[in-house]
């Protein structure tokens, strides 16, 4: 199970990364909040995988990776949510968050990232019309209840 969690997580940053560097879609701070919680998801997976602990060690990487999972959540609910938004109501554009990581202590850069602002609000890429943000939420939920099963299995 652990193996197909690492397989999707892969998938899913290769395919951010695809339509970043091959269509030229920059990810706003809260995507990329979104790919380390992805990545945090695949490293937890890998290291299950490859530590095959028993009962007890499995639950444990459970936890670990349904918080992990519950953070991508909530990460990518504040960003949907923010997509929402009617034109009026969008926070203004604000820096990259590599001025932000440069500029400000690391506490206030990410509390500022973590509030979106106006080009987290911008829909560049849907499918089946549902927004990038969106799916990452249902594969968050996705991998998040597969982590449980793995963590249950005997």
């Amino acid at each position: 199970m652990v193996s197909t969690i690492l397989v999707i997580c892969i998938a899913l940053l290769a395919y951010g990364y695809w339509l970043q560097f091959v269509r030229h879609l920059e990810p706003c701070p809260l995507c990329i909040f979104q790919r380390i919680a992805f990545m945090g998801l695949a490293v937890i997976a890998l290291i299950a995988a490859v530590h095959n602990p028993p009962a007890v060690g499995r639950r444990v990487y459970a936890l670990i990776g349904t918080g992990c999972a519950l953070t991508g959540c909530a990460i990518a609910v504040r960003h949907v949510w923010l997509q929402s938004l009617p034109p009026d109501r969008v926070p203004e554009c604000g820096p990259g968050l590599d001025y932000l990581m440069r500029t400000f202590p690391l506490t206030d850069a990410l509390k500022k990232a973590f509030t979106g602002s106006g080009e987290c609000a911008t829909v560049d890429w849907s499918f089946l019309g549902l927004s990038m943000p969106a799916w990452a939420l249902i594969w968050f939920l996705l991998l998040g209840i597969a982590y449980l099963f793995a963590g249950c299995r005997r």
